[in-house]
């Protein structure tokens, strides 16, 4: 097998990567498979780099199998309809219907983001037709045969439908994490351990560092609205609409049924999120067992009173008007886009308020300015200075911190050749490759864009 690195190496984002299996049939296509297409993200919601052909002709893949529904792992499939892709898209059934909703509703925004570099846009919604009639639903542990290729998805415990999946071909395998879960999960199963495979590409978003506080995020978040309803501001909260909207939803309507923060209006001010939400109801069969039985007692685990639902923009603008003291949570998670921005544009200068980051921030991107002290930004052109609190919960994360990551890669220690260390930046994925050579002894390597490397 040939495997080339076309994203997601030297950035956390951007995940692509094409399997090549001898020369036989290229033109046919069946001897080239792909796992993800992401968008390139980080100070913009595209970076230009989506903007450019693709290095590979998409005419000539087979397939493409898809490890969740974030954008930055499915974000330019429909580009590569356009460019002639006509194979099979693979993904747990979760993750189809999430990815339906995330293209469609980001396709305006990258409208924008294309206007901006005097570029076509990216993709239409009859793209987003186009690739969702290719896509086919698998289980976990349903093989799938794609010419020399066999393909079997594992539960990576990232959000809910997300798959890591174990390629094999010419007697030889290599594994895909996609992005792995924290632990422990609030809503969805943990991390499905791999026995064995003879390479494995790792994602490294935290490779350099452990999840501070993972049992204390719940009182870290109570203790942020106590402060901020206390001082009578508005608790911003920017979240991806997917997997962290729900968490957040469901720590609190617990926190609101236990009495331990005061009742006020909670907004969730993104229609994404809203529509996503709404498909949680139907794979309460994928929750964890604790969250399942909560579920299935008849408790609404995402809904409580004084929650408020804003699907359009004149609901949006309404959130101006409602009285503090309130909380705010909307999208996108980076503020490089959506909604929040313009919450961000009138609180973000008002000391009584707050905003809490519970993701990852990339480098560049708004949420990481703020996060990292910045005391101005800008805002849709605009200067806003920055006055409100600034509070970071990492417990937060849905991503594996590094001995989650450790741990993952150590259950193949017996049969793995080397470690491929990707989808980080390049401090995180330079200091888990270190550790994995250092102390499991295994080769491990930071491959380049463009990269080929014969496994």
């Amino acid at each position: 097998m040939e495997l080339t690195f076309y994203g997601g190496v030297g950035e956390a984002t951007g995940a692509n990567y094409l399997l090549e299996q001898g020369t036989r049939d290229k033109e046919q296509g069946n001897s080239r498979i792909m796992i993800d297409c992401g968008l390139h993200q980080g100070s913009h919601y595209a970076e230009k780099e989506n903007f450019e052909p693709f290095p590979y002709d998409p005419k000539t893949v087979a397939a493409v199998f898809i490890t969740h529904a974030h954008l930055d792992h499915i974000g330019r499939l429909p580009s590569l309809v356009k460019a002639g892709f006509t194979g099979k898209i693979y993904s747990t059934s979760a993750t189809k219907d999430f990815a339906e909703l995330m293209l469609l509703d980001s396709e305006h925004i990258l409208a924008k983001e294309a206007e901006r570099e005097h570029k076509a846009p990216l993709y239409t919604t009859e793209d987003v037709h186009r690739v969702m009639a290719l896509w086919h639903r698998l289980g976990y542990h349903q093989a799938v045969s794609i010419g020399e290729f066999s393909v079997e998805a594992f539960d990576a415990g990232h959000i809910l439908g997300s798959a890591s999946y174990r390629v094999k071909a010419g007697g030889k395998s290599v594994v895909f994490s996609g992005d792995l879960g924290n632990f422990p999960a609030l809503i969805i199963r943990p991390t499905e351990p791999v026995d064995a495979a003879d390479y494995c590409v790792v994602e490294s978003t935290y490779g350099d560092r452990m999840h501070e506080f993972v049992d204390r995020r719940r009182e870290m978040l109570e203790r942020a609205v106590e402060d901020t309803v206390k001082s009578g501001g508005t608790l911003m909260i920017p979240t991806f609409a997917l997997e962290r909207t729900q968490e957040m939803l469901y720590h609190l309507h617990q926190l609101f049924e236990e009495g331990r923060i005061p009742r006020v209006p909670v907004f969730i001010d993104s229609p994404l999120a809203i529509k996503l939400t709404s498909i949680y109801k139907k794979y309460e069969g994928s929750f964890n067992a604790e969250t399942r039985a909560v579920a299935e007692s008849g408790d609404d685990i995402l809904n409580f009173p004084g929650l408020r639902l804003t699907l359009t923009t004149e609901q949006s603008k309404e959130i101006n008007g409602a009285p503090s003291p309130k909380i705010i949570i909307a999208g996108s998670g980076m503020s490089n886009g959506g909604r929040i921005l313009h919450h961000e544009m009138r609180y973000l200068s008002d000391p009584k308020s707050a905003i809490i980051f519970v993701g990852y921030q990339a480098q560049g991107s708004l949420g990481r300015l703020i996060l990292d002290g910045a005391k101005e930004v800008r805002i849709l052109g605009e200067a806003v200075p920055v006055r409100c609190k600034v509070v970071n919960i990492p417990g937060y994360s849905a991503h594996a911190d590094q001995s989650r990551l450790m741990d993952w890669v150590g259950r193949m220690k017996g049969s793995l050749k080397k470690a491929f260390v990707v989808q980080g930046e390049e401090q995180s994925s330079s200091v888990l490759a270190a550790k994995i050579r250092d102390e499991l002894a295994i080769d491990a390597e930071m491959p380049k864009a463009g990269e080929s490397v014969e496994l």
